[in-house]
């Protein structure tokens, strides 16, 4: 009899749940679901508005989804839930948020729904930038040692940026926190039970190592002396590797999920990261970018290197055995939808509604008849900051070139070079440090939707792009950390390796550089190269001006 495995993707917009026969590797059928409140960047549902680069979740919507999709991709597939023998989750990172010991998110009490601080703090959530700004500060003038992990930076998406905020702008929140927590962390303790912390977000994104634990007390009393005793009172210790068994299902989850008690449950790991064994990639010097709303690039190495600006090394941090290396960018769809509900004329929907087609579809395909270069147009890819290799919020967007003559697919054109030229310097970076890459894969929408934009990183990279070979990679890599959570004995696998090769999957065909193109992008990546170095490493800091100037008179 086959066995299953459920692979739960809580991305940034939405949720998605797959199930996979462990046996032959088949994805049998899916559901998803988006999030009824989104990402809240203006105000609160009670009315309550945000400031500038702020990005809030609802924790109501991550138990929708879970209690929502689950049962439906279970009911459509006619397995028997005696036959679903594991379940692994991912979630976008850092996305944390304070609750009490119970597990009840603070924003879920009537004291606090008014209160921005007490929402789930996005990844995205870029409002605490001055903090991060500090914690780097201090944290270099001490010469700390696990600074060097992240490549000499830490981001304002990270977790204790974020709680210091809380700390500094809501204290009453800060000290009704029994707890802060990765959203990950706190949808594995609604389904199992009790709380356990994966190692993946407690590496890259809570500055904690295998080695040595978090940061010292030292420090964070040197940041805040309110921050003290952070560590032990807020965050935990009992951190496991993610894809280890964090639990099994309780009566009353399983019965929401119309599924059977004492099912394993994998612990958590994040989004970007899970999609590594979901493509099979088991060895050094193979990059993979998952482009989505923001890209994330994961790299397997035998060596722990420094490598500057970068967004992590954690020892087992992607799978077991290796260092896994983060670098990422901060806004890659995000840019393009950008340009799309803000920047296209009337008749550009008019015309492509015309042609039965959706707007990106028609706009590519304007695009996708320019050569290389043709445009005159260079952009810098920073419309949501920078996070490697400069690792700045503060940065922002760019077009170079634009004129009375300028089409809006040429910038459309230019947007998407100016991501591939940012994912350009993250490789260069990586192989300036002694980290060799070798090869490149891509997984996510854009890699397996859009054949211009792949076939334009391919060009700018000069390497061949293997394309990851299911729609929903996030949730396969789950189910392939539940299959391992089950064990061999329930059906499952009792390691990654072994997982990863019999259920991951690449497409058949492969971008290949063009030789022609390849020649013109390198001209045009060393002008990217020149703006990016002069605006993102001090030359001019206009960009940081007049966002100082645009905060004075709001």
């Amino acid at each position: 009899m086959a066995k299953y495995s459920l692979g739960i993707d809580f991305g940034t917009l939405s949720g998605r749940a797959l199930l996979v026969n462990n046996d032959t590797g088949e994805e049998l059928c899916s559901a998803s679901l988006d999030y009824p409140h989104g990402v809240m960047s203006e105000a609160l549902p009670t009315g309550e508005k945000l400031g500038m680069d702020w990005a809030l979740q609802h924790p109501r919507d991550y138990l929708d989804v879970l209690y929502t999709i689950v049962p439906e991709v279970v009911k459509k597939s006619g397995v028997s839930p005696d036959d679903v023998t594991g379940i692994g989750v991912d979630f976008t990172a850092c996305t944390i948020l304070p609750c009490k010991k119970d597990g009840t998110p603070l924003c879920f009490m009537p004291e606090f729904i008014h209160e921005p601080n007490a929402y789930v703090k996005l990844w995205k959530h870029h409002a605490a930038q001055k903090y991060a700004t500090k914690v780097n500060e201090i944290a270099s003038a001490r010469g700390e040692k696990w600074l060097k992990n992240y490549g000499g930076k830490i981001s304002s998406e990270w977790a204790i940026p974020k709680i210091w905020q809380v700390l500094d702008e809501a204290p009453e929140v800060y000290d009704a926190a029994d707890t802060f927590i990765e959203a990950a962390d706190w949808i594995i303790w609604q389904m199992c039970g009790h709380e356990v912390r994966n190692s993946c977000c407690a590496g890259y994104k809570e500055t904690w190592s295998k080695k040595d634990g978090f940061p010292s007390k030292d420090f964070f009393k040197a940041l805040d002396p309110r921050l003290e005793n952070l560590t032990e009172e807020k965050l935990s210790d009992k951190i496991s590797p993610s894809g280890s068994k964090a639990g099994e299902l309780t009566e009353e989850a399983a019965k929401k999920l119309g599924l059977k008690a004492g099912t394993a449950i994998a612990n958590a790991i994040i989004d970007a990261h899970v999609f590594v064994p979901a493509v099979g990639i088991a060895e050094p010097g193979k990059m993979l970018a998952i482009m989505g709303t923001s890209t994330c690039h994961m790299l397997l190495s035998k060596e722990g290197r420094f490598v500057n600006g970068i967004g992590g090394i954690v020892e087992d941090g992607i799978l077991p055995g290796f260092f896994g290396y983060e670098a990422g960018q901060a806004c890659v769809g995000d840019h393009f939808q950008w340009f799309i509900e803000n920047c296209l004329p009337k008749s550009y929907y008019d015309e492509a509604e015309k042609l039965n087609m959706n707007i990106h579809k028609y706009l590519r395909s304007k695009a996708e008849k320019y050569a290389p270069g043709e445009s005159g147009l260079i952009a810098l890819d920073w419309w949501n900051g920078n996070r490697s290799c400069l690792v700045d919020g503060d940065l922002t967007g760019m077009i170079l070139g634009m004129t009375l003559s300028t089409k809006p697919e040429e910038i459309y054109r230019a947007l998407i070079e100016a991501t591939a030229f940012g994912t350009r310097v993250i490789v260069e970076n990586f192989r300036e440090h002694g980290v060799p890459v070798d090869e490149f894969y891509a997984a996510g929408g854009i890699a397996k939707k859009d054949p211009m934009t792949m076939q334009i990183y391919s060009d700018i990279l000069n390497l061949p792009i293997k394309i990851a070979g299911s729609d929903e990679g996030g949730a396969l890599g789950s189910a392939i950390l539940g299959a391992v959570a089950a064990g061999k004995a329930n059906g499952g696998f009792d390691d990654i390796y072994s997982a990863a090769a019999k259920l991951g999957k690449v497409m058949d065909f492969t971008y290949e550089p063009i030789k022609e193109n390849v020649e013109v992008y390198d001209k045009l990546y060393a002008e990217y190269k020149t703006l990016h170095d002069y605006f993102g490493k001090g030359g001019n800091d206009v960009m940081k001006r007049l966002k100082n100037i645009r905060l004075s008179v709001k």
